[in-house]
């Protein structure tokens, strides 16, 4: 014969272990440490800067 179970408790579980999986999933997705995000928008700054060094203005100075 097979073990009683509590009802209320394995329901307990198993959306505690769906919701997990899921967690898990959408830090995969989304997830980006704030150490990542600074050093990518450092990088993005730091090219900019080289980008806008080397821009060729026109000799009338309109900027273009």
């Amino acid at each position: 014969m097979s073990d009683v179970i509590n009802l209320r408790r394995e329901r307990k579980r198993r959306k505690s272990a769906e919701d997990a999986k899921e967690a898990e999933t959408n830090r995969r997705l989304h997830g980006r440490t704030k150490g990542q995000k600074m050093a990518d928008m450092l990088e993005k700054r730091r090219s900019e800067a080289l980008l806008d060094g080397k821009k060729i203005f026109s000799a009338e100075g309109d900027g273009s």
